[in-house]
């Protein structure tokens, strides 16, 4: 079992030393080629965090261990948030989070994705097949309001984020070549992550094995693992933006980065993993 706990290590700090020196800086050259506000950075940044965990998700569920899938999405949603926070006054960008109000309704909403699986947990609702078209819509309430909630505050707080806003989705001229690029190399990224991901989830699963870990266990273990991508992204983008003289950017791309981090793991990574559960039952 030393090999297996070496090869855990080892498994561990590639995803650290690729969410910092891969991921990140993949995102940021893809944002500058389509001049993306902080916001859709944050946005692609919280598809790109989760991979890991829609592998371990995935993996635990076909390994029947559903209740493991549960706690590490609950896990790993908590762990986002204190390290949200813990970067926020570490880069001492505490104050932004009292004077923006977009950013004060999209917490709330990270909060409620903390709070749905605990109590769900608490009032012993089985997270089944039931439960999915629920999270789904939930997903899509969550979508709209974020949406609502950035055109009513942010648009108002800032002009020139405002008018980032509204062109982000127009194409940048003659980016066309390098914006493929980045795009391939993030996909490259994304799936290097997850091989990663799928040999550290096993290697922990046979530990898990060898000494008896109870499921709950293994899935807060898998959600501290899993959570390590969004650490680094957290810190990394308040620390480009403080580097532009431009804090509160960095700010709305860590908040927006949690908040589809957390969403994605509740209502469409967990989705994932009951309906496999489902399936191979």
């Amino acid at each position: 079992m030393i090999f297996e706990t070496i090869k855990f290590v080892i498994y561990s700090l590639l995803i650290v030393i690729i969410s910092k020196y891969v991921l990140v800086k993949i995102l940021r050259k893809l944002a500058e080629a389509l001049n993306l506000s902080a916001k859709a950075i944050g946005n692609i940044a919280g598809v790109a965090t989760s991979v890991p965990e829609l592998l371990t998700v995935s993996f635990s569920a076909f390994a029947g261990l559903v209740g493991a899938s549960v706690y590490n999405i609950l896990s790993s949603n908590i762990i986002n948030f204190v390290q949200y926070i813990i970067s926020i006054y570490t880069s001492k960008n505490q104050r932004i989070l009292t004077e923006n109000k977009a950013i004060k309704i999209d917490l709330g909403l990270v909060i409620f994705t903390i709070l749905i699986p605990i109590a769900m947990i608490l009032v012993n609702i089985d997270f089944n097949i039931n439960i999915v078209p629920i999270f789904i819509l939930l997903f899509f309430l969550y979508y709209y309001i974020n949406e609502k909630v950035h055109q009513l505050y942010l648009k108002r707080h800032d002009k020139k984020i405002s008018k980032q806003i509204e062109e982000e989705q127009k194409w940048v001229r003659g980016k066309t070549k390098v914006v493929v690029k980045y795009s391939i190399y993030l996909l490259l990224t994304s799936i290097i992550l997850y091989l990663i991901g799928d040999s550290l989830s096993r290697s922990l699963e046979n530990l898990a094995q060898v000494f008896a870990i109870p499921e709950f266990v293994l899935g807060i273990t898998l959600g501290f693992i899993t959570s390590i991508p969004e650490l680094i992204t957290f810190f990394e983008s308040q620390k480009y933006y403080k580097n532009e003289k431009n804090n509160e950017a960095g700010v709305i791309e860590a908040t927006n980065n949690l908040l589809t981090s957390n969403i994605l793991n509740l209502f469409v990574i967990q989705t994932i993993g009951i309906v496999i559960y489902w399936l191979i039952m």
